[in-house]
């Protein structure tokens, strides 16, 4: 069990506090509930926006990185469609100057014409890069696009077109800042080799007077049920031709999130999985094929992509990949299979909570879900599940209706 201590200062940030001696660093934190679902349609790809502008210099530190390197810390920060996320590694004598630099640009950026410039045009190149000039790399923006119509899950945290950004303004960013940057909209989480009473003082020292903000509270629209099957046909410049089908299923929160991911490891997951073993292997219809979940906040998606031999139908595909979901359905599983892939998830969970970096964001995110404290339930949740909640699960997912289907054909 991971012991934490939790504190809400008076402007409304989270604090976790995760003390560890088996480590000689302390990892902080930064977790804002902000991310591509918080976004206007006509405005999409800031939430990926500030996570480089947070970089681009505060109002009282022109230069973020040069103090954090002399005290021999390391920094990185992610955006996905629900949270933006912000970590720093360092020795804990340093602390103070991790929280010096994250407390100041959380108060207030520099916003300047020049660091504004320079990271519309990093974000700009990397859409083109990832999105344009990569193989494959529209196919889950039209992806996301056919399976949702109304949520915002819809856009990929890049953004739906490069125009968002170009156009976006100094008023517009400003505006994006303000309403979700803030204290009341933060999680702080800190862990490492660290005396709990006087992290505590410090995170009050320099976040506590940070003032509170009306954070934006929008209303996401929710996603109608799908009631019949969608398909999308692209043409491309690339070696193999893809498939994609996109499934919805249940929001993070939701119990049969946990049979869902279970479902995805029988199919994919590892080397004695069923799409390696059939579908690789044995029939030898597709050269890589793989099923995940999203995980998202809301309801999300199950994925299952996969690159065809060139000598394979797309009617080939799918034949084979509903052969194997239907086993699923039927409950044409046995229980050492479900046994062995909440073992693997169970053991893979707790390597990963061996690392200070996984505690300090793994706490933070599950307070995001609502409850720090979730965090140590999270394999008893997979050892509950049962065969009758897989095949019930499944049952929801694997309906013809509930599917988008993105033939992604090569030119070649």
């Amino acid at each position: 069990m991971l012991k934490f201590i939790n504190h809400t200062l008076s402007n409304g940030l989270k604090l976790i506090i995760i003390p560890d001696t088996s480590t000689p660093l302390v990892q902080v934190n930064v977790l804002y509930k902000v991310g591509a679902r918080n976004e206007h349609p006509d405005r999409t790809g800031f939430a990926h926006l500030f996570e480089h502008l947070m970089f681009g210099g505060s109002a009282n530190i022109p230069d973020y990185d040069r103090p954090l390197q002399l005290a021999g810390g390391e920094n990185n920060a992610f955006t996905n469609n629900d949270i933006t996320n912000y970590y720093i590694s360092l020795p804990p004598e340093n602390l103070d100057i991790a929280l010096w630099l994250e407390s100041d640009r959380m108060n207030e950026l520099a916003f300047t014409p020049k660091s504004l410039e320079t990271q519309r045009q990093v974000v700009i190149e990397e859409f083109r890069q990832r999105n344009l000039n990569q193989p494959y790399g529209d196919a889950f923006m039209h992806l996301r696009d056919l399976a949702y119509k109304k949520h915002p899950y819809s856009w990929s945290t890049i953004g739906k077109c490069i125009e968002h950004i170009e156009n976006a303004s100094m008023e517009d960013v400003k505006d994006f800042f303000y309403k979700h940057y803030a204290p009341n909209n933060a999680i702080l989480s800190i862990a490492g080799n660290v005396d709990p009473v006087k992290v505590y003082e410090r995170v009050k020292h320099w976040f506590g007077d940070i003032p509170k903000r009306n954070i934006s509270t929008a209303i996401i629209p929710e996603e109608p049920i799908q009631t019949k099957p969608r398909t999308l046909t692209l043409e491309r410049d690339v070696p193999l031709s893809g498939l994609y089908m996109a499934y919805h299923m249940s929001d993070r929160l939701n119990p049969k999130y946990y049979a869902s991911d279970l479902i995805s490891d029988i199919l994919s997951n590892g080397k004695s999985s069923w799409f390696e073993q059939i579908l690789i292997k044995e029939k030898q219809i597709f050269s890589s094929v793989d099923a995940y979940i999203l995980g998202s906040y809301d309801p999300g998606l199950f994925v299952i992509s996969g690159k065809l031999h060139k000598d394979k139908t797309y009617e080939e595909a799918e034949h084979a990949i509903n052969e194997l979901t239907s086993r699923i359905t039927n409950g044409d599983f046995s229980k050492t299979e479900l046994e062995k892939v909440k073992n693997r998830s169970i053991a893979l969970r707790q390597l990963s909570l061996s690392s200070v970096e996984n505690k300090a964001f793994e706490t933070a995110f599950f307070e995001f879900l609502g409850d720090a404290g979730l965090i140590n339930e999270e394999d008893k949740k997979y050892m509950n599940v049962s065969s009758e909640d897989i095949i019930f699960t499944a049952k929801e997912i694997f309906n013809t209706n509930n599917c988008s289907t993105l033939y992604y054909k090569s030119k070649k």
